[in-house]
């Protein structure tokens, strides 16, 4: 067990970006409290999947984001990878006492494919293509590539009972600079490195506690994440 988890700790000093020096470092913490989901019908290759996620701007109270997306699944016979289309609608929040609000609708497509190593370490490559619809901006798409790691630590495999580290790192890539009204954004949009502890509750449902960093082009700030994964 003691191995399992310097491992880990090895997976998350290399996915972990480094900051620039030239970046805001945001010292309050903010929170992100969130419900996935997936399921498939019957023996069928089609399925649902979707996420709701209340995000503040500090540990509760103060919004920075409601997001509530779902999209239909296909998972070809005989195959490892799930395609994905959705819809995504965000509202967000300025920070502090304003309760102004802006909206988004979003649209995407995503690939997921699992690839695992040895009889621990479970991986997932996940790459999303978005069109984004925000308010008051003209459309915008952003790519993004996430790397999932977990690696159960009392049991061989993600079953019952089971206690694993969670890592992630996904990068956004803005697919056009200008969106506006003479506004113009970076093509690096923004990195989030994250690590959990996680708990198998039981077959399809685990809970999962951890830390994300979000870096864009001139602010750092950690995220404490509470989320909930359920397949149905």
């Amino acid at each position: 067990m003691k191995k399992n988890i310097i491992n880990a700790f090895i997976l998350v000093s290399l996915i972990t970006p480094i900051s620039s020096s030239a970046q805001e470092k945001n010292d309050q913490l903010g929170a992100w409290y969130m419900y996935f989901y997936n399921t498939t019908f019957k023996e069928s290759p089609w399925g649902i999947q979707g996420d709701l996620q209340y995000r503040n701007w500090n540990l509760g109270g103060d919004l920075e984001q409601l997001l509530i997306r779902s999209g239909i699944t296909y998972q070809p016979k005989k195959a490892q990878i799930k395609f994905t289309l959705g819809y995504g609608n965000i509202t967000t929040g300025m920070i502090g006492s304003s309760n102004v609000t802006s909206g988004e609708h979003r649209i995407y497509q995503e690939a997921l494919y699992p690839v695992k190593f040895g009889n621990r370490i479970y991986t997932n490559h996940r790459f999303r293509y978005e069109q984004r619809f925000v308010e008051g901006q003209d459309l915008r798409t952003r790519y993004r590539y996430n790397l999932f790691i977990n690696v159960p630590l009392n049991k061989k495999t993600l079953e019952k009972k089971a206690i694993y580290i969670a890592l992630y790192n996904e990068i956004f890539i803005n697919g056009q600079r200008e969106i506006g009204e003479n506004n113009s954004v970076e093509i690096f949009d923004r990195n989030r490195a994250y690590a959990a502890i996680g708990y198998v509750i039981k077959n399809g449902l685990s809970v999962q506690l951890g830390i994300m960093n979000q870096t864009t082009d001139n602010q750092s700030k950690n995220q404490f994440q509470v989320s909930l994964h359920h397949r149905l």
